[in-house]
């Protein structure tokens, strides 16, 4: 009988060398001077070792490993046959230019100083050697770009470049010795980028160009559904809670808004409540700043009311980089599982464009005003992302297979529970309260927009008009959750389902273990998708 752990580990090495960008992002450093070969010739190669990979791993007799064990053996064989079917079924390196960017590959090795800069220099020269080739394959395999998808890209794409262009001169003064070879590999990799974002505007100007939609359609997007969610909910009831759900918190901002600011509990005064909140909010030059005061403030009330435990990683807030730009307005960004070193959380917000009108950026701001500011840092960083993340790096089982296989609807629904429980702790009051229950509004929209949009062929005018309607939505927010729709695919629902499930865990608390104790429970296994922590709560 093949044994499972060194089965595992075998499989968790091949994954790694084949995907470069896995690597790096769990903080494994032996492939960082390599980009993804998105070649239809390692695609192939890539599909074979899956196929293999799923073939041992169905072998394996379940029955006789401890519980930890199992959870194991169920995440790696449903991430080998997500991968397969990424591959295979999605074949998304074959029309998203997203997909070959390698701007978080090139960032990754000048953001965090993991290793000296020589050293990291020495894989950054590899990398941008290998841009040339990397972007000639993306030419090779793309086919019929959706236009939203190739407007992104140029845009990101040319982010890749500036970064390039400003940052890495910056680490060469740290080393000095390399700056003749990765100026030289740098000018070519910028040169190339640059090339290829003319490219990708090349068929925007071209009646005949790209036709293909967006939108995945039902069988593709329940597929992926499936195997991003890992739950036995069905698309139809995901629709049918969402729906209920906006009814429930409907009800809920209401009657806050009435609190907040006197009247009866209706739409209007929800509206009056937010206008009020909206005209408090910062700027380009302050957000970060702005960013930085909430996360000592969500910091201290997290301990002074024990609502989970603290660890003493370092936090850092930033611009988004410009590569990153275009998807979402903040991110965190933590070191990997398997990272060593003892380097940065980025917690990164997103200014707005240059080339927005006044009106626009007045919007964005009205969404991202003072108090929903508080909101976004309780979900990105404190008691949200950043923590839970942290105390994931700090699980260690018989392999490695946690340490790959982060489950989006757990670290998305821990985050947007997070929110409530401060709120629910007195966070803010009523004037935090309302952003959250907003905020509660948006990801459920977002679940109904994603399966609406992809299955459905919502039009965007309904879909604005669900946003800035029920969801009470600035319009520039609106605008944005639209591209992010047709841009991804089964992530929006992430959060609501992620947000349902890890509630009803944290609400089946045994009355003899404090919150806080059960809040770090919940965060000791890693990430995994909520079904099976269950499993390893004993529920």
């Amino acid at each position: 009988m093949t044994e499972f752990v060194p089965l595992a580990e075998r499989i968790v090495d091949a994954l790694l060398e084949h995907r470069p960008r896995l690597a790096t992002h769990v903080g494994d450093h032996r492939l960082d001077d390599r980009l993804p070969d998105l070649s239809a010739s390692a695609v192939a190669a890539d599909v074979a070792m899956l196929r293999d990979a799923s073939h041992a791993l169905s072998e394996i007799d379940e029955l006789d490993l401890d519980p930890a064990e199992q959870v194991d053996h169920a995440l790696l064989s449903s991430l080998v046959e997500g991968e397969l079917f990424e591959l295979t079924d999605l074949r998304e390196h074959e029309w998203n230019p997203l997909a070959h960017n390698p701007g978080d590959l090139l960032h990754a090795l000048l953001a965090r100083p993991f290793a000296p800069a020589q050293e990291r220099l020495l894989a950054l020269v590899g990398r941008l050697a290998a841009v040339p080739d990397a972007l000639a394959t993306a030419r090779s395999v793309l086919r019929d770009v959706p236009r939203i998808h190739a407007e992104t890209a140029m845009g990101q794409f040319a982010g890749t470049a500036t970064l390039i262009r400003d940052e890495v001169p910056r680490l060469v003064d740290e080393a000095p010795e390399s700056r003749v070879v990765v100026q030289r590999v740098a000018r070519e990799a910028v040169r190339e980028l640059d090339g290829f974002v003319a490219w990708l505007a090349g068929p925007a100007d071209d009646p005949a160009g790209p036709t293909r939609e967006p939108r995945l359609g039902r069988r593709l997007w329940e597929a992926r559904l499936w195997h991003t969610l890992d739950t036995e909910l069905s698309a139809a009831r995901l629709l049918e809670l969402a729906w209920a759900n906006l009814d429930r918190v409907t009800a809920e901002i209401r009657e806050v808004a009435a609190e907040l600011v006197g009247g009866p509990a209706d739409d209007a005064t929800v509206r009056r409540a937010l206008d009020l909140l909206a005209d408090r909010h910062p700027d380009d030059g302050s957000i970060v700043d702005l960013a930085r005061v909430t996360l000592a403030e969500t910091t201290d009330f997290v301990r002074a009311h024990d609502l989970v435990s603290l660890v003493d990683d370092p936090c850092v807030i930033q611009e988004m980089p410009e590569f990153a730009r275009g998807v979402a307005a903040a991110y965190c960004d933590a070191p990997g599982p398997l990272e060593p070193a003892d380097v940065s959380t980025f917690y990164c917000i997103s200014p707005t464009p240059a080339d927005w009108p006044a009106d626009r950026v007045e919007s964005f701001y009205r969404e991202y005003n003072d108090q929903m500011v508080r909101n976004l840092t309780v979900h990105e960083a404190m008691p949200g992302h950043f923590l839970q993340l942290a105390h994931a790096r700090r699980y260690r089982g018989s392999t490695r297979v946690r340490a790959l296989t982060g489950s989006g609807v757990f670290v998305e629904g821990w985050a947007v529970y997070a929110e409530e429980l401060m709120v629910r702790a007195g966070f803010g009051g009523p004037a935090v309260r309302m952003q959250q229950l907003k905020m509660q509004l948006r990801m459920t929209i977002n679940a109904i927009l994603d399966q609406l949009a992809h299955c459905a062929d919502l039009p965007e005018a309904e879909a604005m008009a669900l946003m800035t309607g029920r969801g009470f939505q600035e319009e520039s927010e609106a605008a944005g959750k639209w591209r992010r729709a047709l841009l991804t695919s089964t992530q929006l629902s992430t959060y609501f389902v992620g947000y349902t499930e890890m509630a009803d865990i944290a609400a089946a608390r045994p009355a003899d273990v404090p919150a806080g104790r059960w809040h770090d429970r919940m965060l000791s296994y890693g990430s995994p998708p909520p079904r099976h922590l269950r499993t390893l709560l004993g529920h």
